[in-house]
């Protein structure tokens, strides 16, 4: 089969690699659709990935073609998303279903063969069967929606409630889609490209700080009346935005850190200060949440796929087949054209 293997760091090679064979608690996917994430450019350009080499990819859809057993023979031409995680099953945070925060996790993609390839080898355990309104593309964006959905659910949210998305990247704006069909009535939206502007403008009833032009804390004062936020969604991951999200918060408010962190991290005293004397909330998100069960994160996104209350497609600003999937991989370590989520799509 044709595969992209990172072979180092910048060492990625397209090639012909054996297909995978299933272990008896393995499926075959075939791949039909595969996102590019964000953390999949340091990953490939800068970091290297945890071994070598690796077909990297962790957002992707397709339909089972072979088993390793018996037991999974179910599973057999179903479409399927995959939760990439692969846990532990033993350490303190699985026996609690907690799998996220699994400490001895393996990982598609980037600890062990990835969707960037026709066929990939997943646990049985970690697929959910798609219905036939959910299309190949959708599904791939079940990881990163899924994501947005965990980070949305570690806060609680009030009628009322003024809240604010900084970054619309893919994150930001899959938050921003589910908080609006979680019947959130206005968002305040910060962002810096023309694309995320359109975006905003096609979400009812939010409104939308362009950083290039305009003072976010400004901004954010004048939108809250003086007021403050009650909930800051941080996309971004700068300490500028973290003090953005701490400054402007409301007395009680809630700060949710989203963005993975750009550089390290530091709190200047005025802002440690600020989170004393307001009582802030300060919460992380991490990941997403996936036990098999109606009510975990996955499932609540394929409810809202079903009912339609979201569109992530909509998104998608490039699709590609797999042989091109290292110039949607340029195109967001150079910045060279505007994007939103890059894809690869069988036909």
């Amino acid at each position: 089969m044709k595969a992209y293997v990172l072979y180092g760091v910048n060492d990625l090679r397209f090639e012909d690699v054996a297909k995978p064979e299933p272990e008896m608690d393995e499926v075959l996917v075939r791949v039909m659709a595969a996102g590019i994430c964000g953390s999949d450019i340091p990953r490939i350009y800068k970091t290297g990935a945890h071994r070598h080499p690796l077909i990297p990819g962790h957002e992707f859809s397709g339909v089972v073609e072979q088993v390793g057993s018996e037991e999974n023979k179910k599973w057999l031409g179903k479409q399927v998303g995959v939760f990439p995680l692969i846990p532990c099953r033993e350490c303190p945070s699985c026996k609690k279903k907690q799998y996220e925060m699994c400490r001895q996790y393996g990982y598609l993609g980037s600890r062990q063969d990835g969707g960037f390839a026709e066929y990939v080898a997943v646990p049985a355990a970690n697929l959910i069967a798609l219905p036939e309104t959910v299309s190949f593309e959708e599904a791939a964006m079940l990881e990163p929606l899924a994501v947005a959905v965990h980070a949305m659910r570690r806060v609680t949210l009030h009628n009322g409630d003024t809240i604010a998305v900084c970054g619309l990247g893919t994150i930001g704006r899959l938050l921003t889609m589910v908080l609006h069909a979680s019947g959130v009535k206005r968002l305040l939206l910060i962002g810096n490209k023309d694309s995320q502007r359109r975006f905003a403008e096609g979400v009812e009833n939010a409104v939308f700080c362009d950083a290039r032009t305009e003072d976010p804390q400004a901004w954010l004062a004048r939108e809250s009346k003086g007021q403050g936020i009650d909930i800051f969604f941080e996309c971004v991951g700068r300490n500028e935005t973290v003090e953005l999200g701490v400054s402007c918060a409301a007395p009680s408010g809630r700060v949710v850190f989203v963005g993975n962190p750009a550089s390290d991290m530091t709190l200047k005293k005025d802002v440690y200060w600020q989170i004393l004397r307001r009582q802030l909330t300060v919460t992380g998100t991490w990941n997403s949440s996936f036990t098999g069960e109606d009510g975990d994160d996955w499932h609540e996104v394929l409810r809202l796929l079903k009912t339609r209350a979201i569109s992530p497609a909509e998104i998608i600003s490039h699709r590609l087949p797999l042989a091109d999937l290292e110039r949607g991989l340029l195109i967001m370590r150079d910045k060279t054209e505007d994007f939103a989520k890059i894809m690869t799509v069988t036909e």
